[in-house]
């Protein structure tokens, strides 16, 4: 495990990979329980009991809008709880009545009756097993979050119509057509009480979690949908007795399944769409859950002592988009828990990293409980990201808080009988429609906009509303595949004249389709003339790769010269052969496909303009990568070639460490003449793929003597003069740049700089000891003392990066200050002011111009680049050219996951400033902009 945590991604074979057997876990797996015993905190019990009163007011209305009976929805939520509780791969899911099926089952109600449901409910419950076991989990989230979104949209849409007329005093139609006809006659006879008592719901249900101060947070603790439902139950009872309330029946008369009557490819439809409903809600919520449960260890991990309270903003959407309603409706119907800033820290408990669901084991969960649900009784089961939400926020740590509130619903069933006979219809049926218009988010809409597929959405909006769920999902999948295969067919070319050269411009994808005009448009062209081809898309099919590469190899042969492009107007390649496009000299040593070809030489695959010198991301971590010939070259304390293990603290296999780092490498831009890759523009491999298996790659030595080899066949030819030039002249780098010592910094790659330009100073953290520290350390001094009275440099550079490993030991734990253990620690001891800094309530937070920290770990490494500033000046020979103005100060920040460098104010970097931001680099940023000068001192 390396001290900066280089994340890499193994490209083994399938057969190398640790079977099941073995005990070892996938990524997207859980880890081994801890023990056999059923664990019960006192957060749990907590939690549990602020889920059973959120759940009990919901369980009742959702078998209301469905005009079940209504202690099928009480039975439900027991079995949700407990059953998928025990059994689930989410832990901290709670299941139930499915709001979703809502328009579902009331429709199967009306045409088969309650009986024939129960036994629908059954089979879905089966075929959700076997889709469990055959581990299609992950498959059906690949489904256009469009499509998923739309249909719950919709369905949302139609349960809010139906219960419009229960609040109204009526009785909901049969279609969400029908109810949005009859509206206007429900309402010329609308009756005083429903609605009243449904305004009132309502309105407790929008206020109770915005009300404000100390009696706000007091209050919050009780579910606002409780608080909804007793005070409506309390006003029903004094201004409204004769109102429409509960009625449970005995449960003597308690209906069960029977077998099911009527035309079997109708009944195989009705469980379909079942299944698809039930496991996609609960799937989707199974996603939120892990996101909101990930906030919330965020939120405690900086919360520790020592720390600071840093609060972590959540992501604007998880990968399926199924963050939002858990946010929203937390919201509005869910307690909410957190501390205020100012709460004592000591009282929040080391939070666990977050992992990820196992949605197959989640999947055969919900199948089970849906089975037992049918065989006795309920309504159809599935996770719900309100009970969920409320869950996690109510401080649950494990599934001992699921399972108790199904207990306690199981409880209520048969000894508060009498109190849920006095709750008002119209208070449930308002409840339930507050979550129906919860289900249309905006934060959805926003998103699919954003991605041109509103289309999309608003046709499955469009026929959930008015054909049902199963014909509105085909609508959707069929316009989606209709927007698809439009966009894949429409390409523009167009061709300018810019006097003597052509620049053909080609927007969209490049497919067989297009080869004919854009044959035709390329041979209109003059022979032999120079030409700049501008690719703009993401696909090349083999088709256009070939009609692009004959022309260009023949407009090469009469002389003229061809050149191509991406949007922003930057060199995809030279169009040479094959030999010189396989591999690019940033790529990592076990990207490097070429090297193991049968009779190529390593390095072979450098063409004549790309030197191989420049680090390669992720390859070692460097010594002495930015090439100072003469007098001291970089120094890399704690670092080299050889990664640094920590007492099991931080590693690429912990995933706290590997947040911001793709899962993959970014596949290169296709170029004419490379025949390994047909596509333009860089696309990262969807959320959850399992990294491409490749070939065995040579380690150790044999990368590096590969890499030489390829220096001095490729490179050294070209850059023999300039470094025997230096030699001569000596070093003259004009900037001292402190860096980390992480292998994905590329220090000359990321500032443009070659041989001589930078001095470079790399060590874990980039950290810049106190001259007159007790444990200080020399050779970061003496760089520094080298760098300013020797060499006179005119700037010094501390950069930071995301995702830094010797930041994330820091947050993890403390070194003792008295003894020291290891070298690492008595290194990251200097790292120590940065933590104080960041809890200190005198120093404004450290912060990217446009948004807060993601997360305490940037927050730290934000913070730890302005205190290394401080320090830098507590050093005699800086502190002596700055008062003579003489040098300047940076503070710069690397995104590595964005590939996107940030720099400190100008302010913050010369320490008069409270605010301390980081503004980003934008392309068009150049020295002449005044980008360095006002980001320096």
């Amino acid at each position: 495990m390396s001290a900066c945590v280089p994340t890499r991604h193994n490209r083994t074979s399938r057969s190398s990979r640790p079977s099941r057997a073995s005990g070892v876990k996938r990524p997207h797996s859980p880890p081994p329980p801890r023990g056999g015993r059923f664990r019960i905190t006192g957060a749990d019990l907590s939690a549990s009991i602020t889920v059973f009163l959120l759940a009990v007011p919901m369980s009742l209305g959702l078998a209301v809008a469905m005009d079940a009976p209504l202690e099928a929805g009480l039975i439900s939520a027991a079995i949700g709880g407990i059953v998928a509780g025990l059994l689930g791969g989410t832990p901290l899911q709670v299941s139930g009545p499915s709001a979703g099926l809502t328009v579902v089952t009331a429709e199967l109600i009306q045409i088969y009756g309650w009986r024939t449901t129960c036994a629908i409910t059954i089979g879905a419950g089966l075929l959700q097993i076997l889709l469990g076991s055959l581990r299609a989990a992950r498959s059906a989230l690949a489904v256009s979050p469009a499509i998923v979104h739309g249909t719950l949209a919709g369905i949302g849409v139609a349960i809010a119509l139906a219960q419009l007329h229960i609040v109204l005093g009526g009785s909901p139609q049969s279609s969400a057509v029908a109810n949005a006809l009859s509206l206007p006659d429900q309402l010329g006879r609308v009756s005083p009480a429903a609605p009243l008592i449904g305004v009132l719901t309502i309105t407790i249900l929008i206020l109770w979690p915005r009300i404000p101060g100390g009696i706000g947070r007091a209050v919050r603790r009780i579910p606002a949908a409780l608080a909804a439902v007793v005070t409506a139950t309390a006003v029903a009872a004094i201004v409204a007795p004769g109102i429409a309330r509960v009625d449970l029946p005995s449960w003597r008369s308690h209906a069960l399944p029977e077998m099911p009557h009527g035309p079997v490819l109708a009944l195989a439809t009705a469980v379909f769409t079942v299944m698809l409903v039930a496991s996609l809600e609960s799937l989707l919520a199974a996603v939120a859950v892990d996101k909101l449960s990930a906030d919330r260890a965020a939120e405690r991990t900086a919360a520790r002592p020592g720390v600071g309270a840093v609060s972590a903003p959540a992501p604007a959407a998880a990968p399926t988009g199924a963050s939002a309603p858990a946010h929203t409706l937390a919201h509005a119907l869910a307690p909410s828990t957190s501390a205020p800033p100012s709460t004592s820290a000591s009282a929040a408990p080391l939070a666990l990293p977050s992992r990820r669901s196992d949605l197959d084991r989640e999947l055969r969960a919900q199948g089970i409980a849906n089975t037992l649900s049918g065989l006795v009784g309920g309504l159809a089961v599935s996770g719900g990201a309100v009970r969920s939400s409320a869950n996690v926020r109510a401080g649950a740590t494990g599934r001992a808080s699921t399972v108790l509130h199904g207990v306690w619903v199981l409880l209520a069933t048969g000894l508060l009988v009498t109190v849920l006979e006095w709750i008002p219809l119209a208070a449930l049926a308002a409840l339930v429609m507050m979550v129906g218009i919860q289900m249309v988010s905006f934060a959805h809409i926003r998103n699919v906009h954003k991605h041109r597929e509103f289309l999309v959405y608003g046709a499955t909006i469009s026929g959930v509303v008015l054909f049902g769920v199963l014909k509105g999902v085909v609508i959707g999948i069929a316009v989606a595949v209709a927007v698809a295969l439009h966009r894949l067919a429409r390409t523009r070319i167009t061709v300018t004249d810019q006097g003597g050269q052509h620049l053909v411009v080609v927007r969209g994808q490049l497919t067989f389709l297009a080869v004919p005009r854009l044959s035709r448009t390329l041979g209109q062209l003059p022979q032999g003339g120079d030409a700049v081809v501008e690719l703009d898309g993401f696909f090349m099919d083999h088709a256009a790769y070939e009609a692009i590469q004959d022309w260009s190899t023949a407009q090469t042969a009469h002389g003229g010269r061809i050149v191509f492009t991406g949007r922003s107007g930057s060199r995809i390649a030279e169009p040479a052969s094959a030999a010189h496009s396989c591999c690019r000299p940033w790529t990592p040593w076990r990207n490097h496909h070429c090297h193991d070809e049968p009779g190529r030489m390593p390095g072979a695959d450098h063409g004549p303009g790309e030197p191989s010198t420049v680090a390669r991301p992720g390859s070692a971590h460097d010594i002495g990568s930015t090439s100072n010939t003469a007098g001291i070259g970089d120094t890399s304390n704690t670092g080299g070639l050889a990664d640094v293990v920590t007492a099991g603290h931080i590693g690429p296999s912990d995933p706290r460490t590997s947040h911001d780092t793709p899962h993959d490498a970014p596949r290169e831009t296709a170029v004419p003449g490379a025949p390994d890759n047909t596509h333009t523009g860089a696309a990262a491999p969807a959320p959850g793929r399992e990294p491409t298996t490749a070939a065995p790659r040579p380690s150790g030595g044999n990368r590096l003597i590969s890499g030489l080899s390829s220096f001095q066949r490729n490179t050294a030819p070209l850059v023999r003069d300039e470094l025997a030039r230096l030699a001569v002249e000596g070093q003259r780098p004009s900037q001292l740049f402190i860096t980390c010592a992480d292998s994905r910094l590329v220090t000359s790659m990321i500032t443009a700089s070659g041989p001589g330009d930078l001095f470079t100073v790399r060590n874990i953290g980039n950290l810049v000891p106190l001259p007159n520290a007790e444990s200080g350390d020399h050779s970061v001094g003496a760089a520094i003392e080298y760098a300013v009275d020797v060499l006179k440099v005119e700037s010094i550079t501390v950069c930071g990066h995301s995702g830094c490993g010797a930041m994330q030991a820091l947050l993890g734990a403390e070194p003792d200050q008295e003894t020291p253990s290891t070298s690492l620690w008595r290194w990251l001891r200097h790292g120590l002011p940065s933590l104080e800094r960041m809890a200190s309530r005198h120093h404004a937070w450290a912060r990217i111009s446009g948004r807060l920290p993601t997360d305490a770990l940037e927050q730290l490494c934000l913070t730890n680049v302005v205190q290394q500033l401080d320090h830098l000046r507590a050093h005699e020979s800086v502190a002596r050219r700055l008062a003579e103005g003489t040098i300047r100060l940076h503070g710069m920040y690397f995104h590595v996951g964005e590939a996107q460098a940030y720099l400190l104010t100008e302010a913050a970097s010369s320490g008069l400033e409270l605010d301390e931001v980081f503004d980003r680099v934008d392309p068009g940023d150049a020295p002449g902009s005044g980008e360095l000068e006002r980001t320096s001192v």
